[in-house]
């Protein structure tokens, strides 16, 4: 599938579920980078997620909201929590990142 349509597919996703994922996971989705935001990504690409942890969040929650969005996108997806990102590495992945 084109990386805009699995953007479009994870944009509705987070629309529809929007509370949910805050509630149940502890979570705020950012925004996608990587192959999907370059729109490089081949077929078996996973899709990274770019994503803000509440607090009291646990592991349960970051494997329970990965679960949920392979679920949903049928697709492999990184959960990535953007206070995690190695300072070498955290301009680049911010600026190429698609902010949804």
């Amino acid at each position: 599938m084109k990386p805009d349509k699995e953007l479009e597919r994870l944009r509705k996703v987070l629309k529809d579920f929007e509370g949910p994922i805050r509630k149940e996971y502890k979570a705020d989705i950012i925004g996608v980078f990587g192959s999907y935001a370059r729109e490089e990504q081949k077929e078996g690409s996973d899709m990274d997620i770019l994503v803000r942890f509440l607090e009291g969040a646990s592991l349960f929650d970051f494997v329970g909201l990965a679960n949920f969005l392979e679920e949903k996108l049928d697709l492999k997806v990184d959960i990535v929590p953007i206070d995690t990102i190695r300072e070498e590495i955290r301009e680049n992945v911010l600026k190429e990142a698609i902010y949804l």
